[in-house]
């Protein structure tokens, strides 16, 4: 008689990753902390090890406070000059450590802190391993004034942008702007679009992680967690 054992779900996977990226901590130090559901998981496994570390830099309004409420200290941006390891997930990631992020609107905190940490560790379930960025709309933070006319530059490339609505309104961002999701783009070359979107007047940011791209990512597999190192 053979038994057979049922696939791991996207939320065990997610919580085998964010206790794989324990690991990575240093002892003694501040972590830097993304935003999402993968991050979720890893926050609660760091509670396991809070007295270990002086805190966290957080990206979001949400998971600082799911720091605080497990009784993790969280520090300013501003109070740190840098991190040995920022951990966070991906709405997509390809073979070079580029990613696509922002589906939390939570982009331009987590660019701010990924560029203060001296390694990216990405956590993610095997869905978000992709061969090129672009299937997964793109989100673009943008000063509210400035979202026509960055939709119309999009749309001149061939693409589709969208407002993100919440409740039929525009959603606000953590730093009080709109974001446009961006959808029928082929991303051949991240670095350079990542360059040329951010130069367009009223981009606050682009989701694409390619200048702060990942050193590391521990994806959730079928087998476990694999550690893909770029």
């Amino acid at each position: 008689m053979t038994t057979s054992i049922a696939p791991l779900s996207q939320d065990e996977l997610k919580t085998l990753v964010g206790q794989a990226a324990l690991r990575y901590v240093v002892p003694g130090e501040i972590v830097g902390v993304g935003t999402g559901s993968t991050v979720n998981k890893f926050i609660d496994a760091l509670a396991s090890m809070k007295d270990q570390i002086k805190g966290a830099v957080s990206s979001s309004v949400a998971s600082t406070e799911r720091l605080q409420a497990l009784g993790i200290p969280v520090f300013d941006a501003n109070a740190v000059t840098s991190l040995s390891v920022y951990i966070d997930g991906a709405d997509e990631i390809d073979g070079q450590g580029y990613m696509v992020k922002g589906g939390g609107a939570a982009l331009t905190r987590e660019k701010i802190v990924a560029a203060l940490a001296q390694q990216f560790v990405c956590i993610a379930d095997e869905s978000k391993l992709v061969p090129a960025l672009g299937n997964f709309p793109l989100p673009v933070e943008v000063i509210p004034m400035a979202a026509g006319q960055i939709a119309r530059k999009f749309e001149a490339m061939g693409a589709t942008a969208t407002l993100r609505l919440k409740d039929g309104q525009p959603l606000v961002t953590d730093n009080g702007q709109h974001i446009l999701d961006v959808r029928g783009l082929q991303i051949s070359a991240p670095l350079a679009f990542e360059s040329e979107v951010n130069q367009w007047p009223g981009v606050v940011t682009v989701g694409v992680f390619a200048h702060q791209k990942a050193q590391v990512c521990l994806l959730g597999c079928a087998e476990g967690v694999r550690t893909i190192t770029y």
